[in-house]
């Protein structure tokens, strides 16, 4: 399967596909962590047209729940942020999975298909993480975690890369995406 994670420049979803021996490419404006197929451009100017499967995680510093404090200065931001989840959500793409934490992208992308925490994939923390998935089944637990500590991401110390500490995909709920997105659970 042709397999493209937009919005993703730490390479883990890509190579959790990769390792499942898909064809995955991740795209972002940033430069790729984890060297491998990488497209560094606006996912815009990307031919989505040739993959069967879509995993995008556009950027939610303006749509998250977490920054609604901030909200009321930064509108038109708001705005594009979510017209740009509107328009991977139409993107040409048969099977498609847009990840983003509750907030506000609901407002132009409907309820989601989903919600999902990083301790249903073997991680003892949380963080409530919504999916829009069209084409594709429920993401299922994996290993149920019973100890839990606070959500690390709220307690990520200060500085010019905390919103990437935050903003990656943990290993175990990318693994549990290839595993069941990645076969062919159709027949």
């Amino acid at each position: 399967m042709k397999v493209l994670v937009a919005c993703e420049f730490s390479g883990v979803v890509r190579e959790c596909f990769r390792t499942r021996g898909h064809d995955a490419w991740s795209c972002d404006l940033l430069p790729t962590e984890w060297p491998g197929q990488h497209i560094q451009d606006d996912i815009r100017n990307v031919d989505l047209s040739q993959f069967d499967l879509m995993i995008a995680h556009p950027p939610c510093r303006y749509l998250a729940q977490s920054g609604a404090r901030w909200w009321k200065d930064h509108i038109d931001e708001q705005r594009q942020a979510g017209e740009f989840c509107r328009w991977l959500w139409q993107a040409p793409v048969q099977r498609i999975a847009i990840e983003n934490p509750r907030g506000r992208a609901t407002r132009y992308l409907g309820i989601p298909t989903q919600c999902i925490e990083p301790w249903h994939f073997g991680h003892p923390e949380t963080k409530a993480t919504n999916l829009w998935l069209k084409g594709l089944p429920l993401l299922r637990p994996t290993a149920i975690s019973l100890i839990l500590r606070s959500a690390r991401v709220h307690h990520e110390r200060p500085g010019p890369d905390r919103w990437k500490r935050r903003s990656r995909t943990l290993h175990g709920i990318a693994a549990a995406m290839a595993k069941q997105w990645g076969g062919d659970w159709t027949r």
